[in-house]
């Protein structure tokens, strides 16, 4: 595995021209032909769709570098917003909770009537993918977990600093937990100087729901986890190091913060175009 001057781990069959994250950021998230112009040309000649699931206090918003390139490959994306926060902020409330952003994923595959899609969660979307499965387990043809929970049956996994803030949003009677300061992500400041005036307080409930899981994750036939190793947080980590003992599962580390997608977003892309 050789290591990119711009800090990720590249594998060389994904070598070719380079498009930078500053084009695609600070030019305003304009598509690109990056993924046209790299792919070779019998990959692309088949669309493939995808469901890319945002984490906490973000938003569909959060999927637009990666999406820009994915779509410019000619495949369909879909990032949707789950209740409560980005755009539809003005939704949250007391009742919402994990339930109900596995209701918003589950009835954009039902609306939209997709099938053999590819499903992706970010932190939080993980235990939101996790649950999707359970209930559309035949549409889906890959999952993948992008620095993410991969819960199991009952209460969720938490991190302590979701725990400290649901205890101080209880305490001042809020329905949402408050984002953490920015640098807390571990992104480069590009990133943070992008993601920082976007973030909007997440339902309290999406936390303290438990979930349901039956085996319907694993009977997925590729199943992908990325770890980025600059954010160290331990529920990530154990995450990480659990699937990646497991043969049926595919590991990836790329050196950047947790919004990967936003750091690296076309290894990201490279990564979801080979989840099939």
């Amino acid at each position: 595995m050789m290591r990119r001057p711009d800090g990720w781990a590249a594998d060389p069959k994904m070598e070719g021209p380079m498009t930078t994250r500053r084009d695609l950021i600070a030019s305003g998230l304009a598509a690109t032909t990056l993924v046209a112009n790299r792919a070779p040309a019998k990959a692309q000649s088949a669309q493939k769709t995808f469901v890319l699931v945002h984490g906490s206090w973000a938003g569909g918003w959060i999927w637009r570098p990666v999406a820009n390139l994915l779509e410019s490959g000619g495949h369909k994306v879909f990032t949707p917003t789950l209740t409560g926060v980005g755009e539809r902020s003005h939704l949250l409330n007391d009742k919402v909770n994990l339930s109900t952003h596995i209701t918003d994923i589950v009835n954009v595959i039902k609306w939209e009537q997709l099938n053999n899609l590819i499903l992706v969660g970010h932190s939080y979307g993980g235990n939101v993918i996790t649950g999707v499965t359970e209930q559309v387990e035949p549409a889906i043809r890959s999952i993948v977990f992008l620095d993410a929970f991969v819960p199991e049956d009952g209460p969720l996994p938490q991190a302590q600093i979701i725990v400290d803030a649901i205890r101080e949003a209880k305490t001042k009677g809020e329905s949402g937990i408050k984002p953490p300061p920015i640098k807390f992500f571990q992104n480069d400041e590009q990133s943070n100087a992008w993601l920082g005036a976007r973030l909007t307080p997440m339902p309290i409930g999406s936390y303290t729901d438990s979930i349901v899981v039956t085996g319907a994750r694993e009977r997925i036939r590729k199943k992908i986890f990325v770890r980025a190793t600059r954010y160290r947080q331990d529920p990530f980590e154990a995450a990480y190091n659990k699937v990646r003992s497991n043969p049926t599962w595919t590991t990836f580390e790329l050196m950047c913060g947790h919004h990967a997608m936003v750091d690296v977003p076309e290894r990201v892309t490279q990564i979801l175009l080979d989840a099939t």
